[in-house]
């Protein structure tokens, strides 16, 4: 069994490492203190560390990328000490990153307790990322062997797209984060049923954590709306709607949630569906046989034996 606490999360203009510090720690202790194992943050919410080079940085839409690079390093060495302290695994909240040839990616880390850590960059940029930001796609899914299980992150637009989960789920994925940052209620939806979806096919536990807020000192973020929330296959040993659980739209803080690793096993072997053993029957070449059938012709016939 593994407690797992997803952020409801507002990303704010802290405006000192001192703040950001005070912060992030009294909301780690404050999960783990609920008996959390494995928290989770949101997608952007690494924007809080430009806040420290003033607004005019941090509302600058390459500025901020570079003041988020300049910080994270501290930021994570925060993270790893505090999961240490606390005896958690956390998924930091992700931060546009330059990379050494100057283009910029996003960015989530996965710490474990014993000072390991991992980095997933997003794979699939939205219209936004692309088009505005130039933010790049990452180079290669992970997939974390943690003392918690196997874990995959899948940044927000990415568990929209399910050969990027799949992929995970092949390598033994038990468990996939998916912080989130979503300006319009539309947009969370589209994340969330992203989100079950992949429980759905992968049979596995899918981790929401959104940013929800205003956030008038910068434009990306300006205002977000979202809820945190636990999925599951809706299959034996779990809830039929396939949900663990879910916060309110738009309120904010921890929702928590204990899921049953034992239970996902036993789906994948013997489930009411086998989605994941199953999957590669769409592949077997039928698909690359599609007929367009034109029904539109009082003539038009389909036979089985076709």
């Amino acid at each position: 069994m593994v407690r797992i606490a997803a952020a409801a999360f507002a990303c704010e203009y802290l405006g000192s490492w001192d703040a950001y510090e005070a912060k992030i720690a009294a909301c780690v202790a404050e999960a783990a203190g609920q008996g959390a194992e494995l928290l989770v943050f949101p997608e952007w919410g690494g924007l809080e560390l430009a806040t420290f080079q003033g607004r005019e940085i941090a509302s600058g839409l390459q500025s901020c990328i570079d003041a988020q690079t300049e910080w994270l390093p501290r930021a994570d060495a925060l993270h790893a000490r505090l999961a240490a302290v606390n005896g958690v695994h956390i998924c930091a909240a992700s931060a546009l990153v330059r990379r050494e040839d100057g283009t910029a990616v996003n960015r989530a880390r996965l710490f474990a307790p014993g000072g390991a850590f991992g980095v997933q960059d997003k794979l699939v940029m939205t219209r936004y990322e692309r088009e505005v930001l130039d933010i790049k796609p990452g180079r290669k899914a992970r997939v974390f062997d943690t003392a918690l299980g196997r874990i995959g992150i899948s940044i927000c637009y990415d568990a929209e797209f399910p050969l990027i989960a799949r992929t995970m789920v092949e390598a033994g994925a038990e468990i996939i984060l998916v912080p989130s940052c979503t300006e319009a209620l539309r947009g969370y939806w589209r994340v969330r049923i992203g989100a079950q979806a992949r429980a759905l096919e992968g049979q596995c536990i899918t981790v929401q954590s959104p940013t929800i807020g205003p956030a008038p000192w910068n434009e990306a973020i300006d205002v977000t709306t979202g809820a945190a929330g636990i999925f599951c296959p809706p299959d034996r040993g779990f809830p039929a709607t396939g949900v663990l659980a879910v916060g309110e739209i738009d309120a904010p803080g921890w929702v928590h949630a204990e899921a049953d690793l034992g239970a996902v096993a036993e789906v994948r072997r013997d489930g009411g569906v086998l989605n994941r053993a199953h999957w590669p029957e769409q592949q077997d070449g039928r698909l690359a046989r599609l007929q367009i059938v034109d029904l539109r012709a009082a003539s038009a016939r389909q036979t089985a034996a076709e």
